[in-house]
């Protein structure tokens, strides 16, 4: 391993020290965490807030709204709230019918498959298109041009959802949209944390969270204020303003550099530190500053770099033992958090509480997990923080089952508050540990699967939700075991909490076979 060394100047021109890494040297260039990195990750970052409404969105317009009887003589389906058992024409909605799909197209009735079926079809795509769109950042396009390209795909597809006319064309579209958005997240945090130092990495990580917690929290305002009208405006509304920060993305933001250097492009990794480099040290940089760095450092990588193909990534992945049990693991894990983080916003409405309320709060419970996460990830062990805020989450979770409403409704609802808090944390601290687990190479696609893992678990949740709402067994108890369950087998992962980031599979297989010894 190379020797660590600090960056120095002298006559007022950046140095670079003899058996630096890549990331000293970019460091020594860029430093730590200046102005141009804030404001970059910062711009990055707001992707997730656009991601987070077109996630959640479905808690809206999907929503099945209150009625009232006009004539009722059957007066227990009256008591038990349903009204799939009186005859049309006894009962009406509460709101205008074009507010929620459920009740603009008459699906009120049309059982659990028909109720899930547009939400689970967005995570579905959204599966299909992380397995499809994932290596892009590692390989051709980079995370920049990924990230561009999955916001329009999201943000196009989603302003068409507006003009669906049934719930057939209205599922398949929610697919094209789960399909584009598949790797936002993946590529914004991975881009964000490349452009800063490894002391800042985490708490720049947390940036993106709570970029999606604001773009969540921004759901219920939205269609609060948008309540007595269609549920299209709400499509337009999240989707118009994605597709001008699509454009802006192009012009703002800078490529990793850490990709670039991957890649070979000399010429573009030193232009990028240039543009993100305090002024002082700009003018020193320049090709011949890096001397023999460029062609020896990672030559076996730039090498490769004429074979390798869309799927090199993941085959990178799979091929050595140690980074197959790793992704296996960690996505394992992923698969129970995200059952659990995707289900609880949708299934929070069974509990008997006023959606906008329970959305909203349920939002801001994502607020102190972020800034827990900014002010302790630096210090928090990676394996012990996400066992325990899993076990945690599970436990309260089967607790919303047990303790019923009625009298114990606030009780219930604080249990609820609690285990979606732990599952909110425990989604940040697996996103930015996975990170950590994978060299630059293949970093990308690697956290991009573990998103898959979370979304594969999120696919179940809309069912699940839909079975549930006679037995919470079938929803919050299942979430609860899937959560405490999986989160058991972090313990087969190593710690990374002040580690190097790694750059090629060699150089983590060094660091992992050293950290054993």
């Amino acid at each position: 391993m190379a020797e660590k060394t600090e960056p120095f100047v002298s006559d007022g021109k950046l140095k670079r020290k003899s058996g630096s890494s890549l990331d000293e040297t970019i460091e020594s260039c860029i430093g730590e965490f200046g102005w141009a990195q804030f404001l970059q990750a910062i711009f990055v970052s707001l992707a997730w807030f656009f991601d987070a409404q077109q996630t959640f969105i479905s808690v809206f317009t999907d929503a099945q709204s209150s009625w009232h009887c006009i004539s009722c003589s059957n007066s227990s389906s009256f008591i038990d709230n349903n009204f799939c058992t009186l005859p049309k024409g006894t009962w009406a909605w509460d709101l205008p019918v074009q507010i929620s799909v459920v009740s603009e197209w008459s699906l009120q009735c049309g059982g659990s498959i028909v109720a899930g079926l547009p939400t689970s079809s967005f995570f579905m795509g959204c599966l299909t298109g992380g397995f499809l769109l994932s290596t892009l950042a590692d390989s051709s396009l980079g995370r920049k041009n990924s990230l561009i390209l999955s916001c329009l795909l999201m943000s196009i597809t989603g302003a068409i959802t507006a003009f669906s006319t049934n719930i057939w064309m209205y599922s398949f579209l929610r697919f094209l949209s789960g399909f584009g958005r598949a790797t936002i997240g993946t590529c914004a945090l991975v881009l964000s944390t490349e452009l800063v130092g490894q002391r800042w990495r985490g708490q720049v990580g947390v940036i993106g969270f709570l970029c999606f917690t604001t773009g969540f929290l921004s759901l219920p305002t939205l269609a609060y204020i948008n309540r007595g009208s269609s549920w299209r405006i709400l499509y337009l509304w999240t989707c118009l303003p994605t597709i001008l920060y699509s454009f802006l993305v192009h012009f703002i933001v800078s490529e990793s550099p850490r990709w670039l250097y991957i890649k070979g492009n000399k010429q573009g990794f030193v232009q990028t530190l240039k543009s993100i480099a305090p002024p002082a040290t700009r003018s020193s940089l320049t090709l011949s500053f890096f001397g023999s760095f460029m062609e020896l450092e990672n030559q076996e990588v730039l090498n490769n770099n004429n074979t390798i193909d869309l799927y090199s990534a993941i085959k990178m992945l799979v091929e050595r033992n140690w980074s197959f049990r790793r992704l296996m693991t960690v996505m394992f894990v992923g698969f129970g958090i995200g059952m659990t983080y995707y289900g609880m916003p949708l299934g929070v409405g069974s509990l008997n509480i006023n959606l906008y309320l329970s959305i909203t709060v349920n939002a801001l419970s994502e607020l102190p997990s972020s800034i827990l996460i900014l002010l302790c990830i630096g210090k928090l062990s990676r394996k012990g923080s996400l066992l325990g805020f899993a076990m945690v989450s599970g436990i309260f979770s089967i607790g919303c089952v047990i303790i019923e409403g009625g009298k114990f409704k606030g009780l219930q609802i604080g249990i609820e508050l609690i285990s979606y808090f732990s599952a909110c944390t425990t989604f940040s601290i697996l996103l930015i540990y996975t990170l950590e687990l994978f060299p630059t190479c293949v970093r990308n696609s690697a956290v991009a699967m573990v998103r898959q893992a979370m979304v594969l678990g999120g696919a179940f949740s809309p069912m699940l939700i839909a079975v549930g709402r006679n037995n919470k067994w079938f929803s919050f108890g299942v979430f609860g075991l899937s959560i405490a369950t999986c989160g058991c087998f972090v313990v087969f992962l190593p710690e990374t909490n002040g580690t190097t980031l790694s750059d090629t599979m060699d150089e983590e297989e060094n660091n992992d076979i050293t950290f054993v010894c």
